[in-house]
């Protein structure tokens, strides 16, 4: 935890240490600890209580260099506040990335949003980390990349790939709920237990351990309407030799790739494309 140097008030955060190679290892992030100044007015002193860990941040990596902090959002607690639009004890969503203690300066309220931060939303009894889930920035990435880049219709086939993640779970329950048939693709036995037990999909498939093309050709015989790619790579390679005429893709992300050592940004942003 934070603590105090010479009357100092101290904060600690995750760095870049050694720029990325393949898969992060543990040397390659560091803590280090940053002296905080006293309050100036409109500004809050924010404790963190949830922190966001997201495929994205591997991406977004390529653009950090050493000392760099990490990005990401958080739940945070106000403790201390010179704004009285957050007083100390309320809650924030805010782009602080990982680190313990943050001070912000509140923005004007058209300013407030995802890029600074905001007020917590009544969750109705929920968790408050479903704030960083599917209250939030996943919750809307499946909700809109679904329903305004693949149209889904009733009796469409979607697949999902990732299927477990934030994101692709979301997908697929909102795909069931637009009337479509979901195939779900994840990595262990649990998660697929899950996906067709607990959130309805109609058929899942480890693709550690099928071909990929031929189970699609097998349980999408007239081909896949919408596809939400989370993965990228040989994977979505085959799902769109699959793909219906007039086919939807939403291409979220391409985790297969982003410990890739190509020396070129990987795929980190929201794209779509129709076939």
């Amino acid at each position: 935890m934070s603590g105090v140097r010479n009357g100092v008030k101290l904060a600690r955060k995750f760095v870049i240490g050694n720029k990325f190679q393949g898969l992060p290892k543990l040397g390659d992030l560091k803590i280090v600890e940053e002296s905080l100044p006293a309050l100036g007015k409109g500004e809050i002193l924010c404790k963190a209580e949830w922190l966001t860990v997201d495929p994205y941040m591997r991406a977004y990596s390529t653009f950090l260099k050493s000392g760099d902090a990490m990005p990401g959002a958080q739940v945070a607690r106000v403790i201390a506040s010179e704004s009285p639009e957050f007083p100390e004890g309320s809650q924030v969503v805010g782009n602080f990335g990982w680190r313990d203690l943050t001070i912000s300066k509140v923005p004007p309220p058209e300013k407030q949003s995802a890029d600074s931060l905001y007020k917590m939303p009544d969750l109705k009894g929920l968790p408050d980390s479903y704030a960083l889930g599917s209250c939030g920035m996943p919750g809307v990435t499946a909700y809109f990349g679904l329903h305004k880049i693949c149209e889904p219709k009733a009796g469409d086939t979607l697949v999902v790939s990732s299927a477990a993640g934030a994101v692709g779970s979301l997908v697929g329950q909102f795909g069931k709920i637009a009337g479509c048939r979901v195939l779900g693709f994840a990595g262990t036995k649990d998660k697929l237990t899950w996906l067709k037990n607990d959130l309805g999909f109609d058929e899942v498939f480890n693709y550690k351990e099928v071909n990929v093309f031929k189970t699609l050709k097998e349980h999408a015989p007239k081909g896949v309407n919408c596809y939400f790619d989370n993965v990228g790579g040989e994977f979505a390679y085959n799902v769109m030799k699959n793909m219906a005429m007039f086919g939807r893709i939403a291409v979220c992300g391409a985790i297969t790739v982003y410990n890739d050592n190509t020396g070129k940004p990987p795929l980190g942003k929201f794209m779509a494309a129709k076939v």
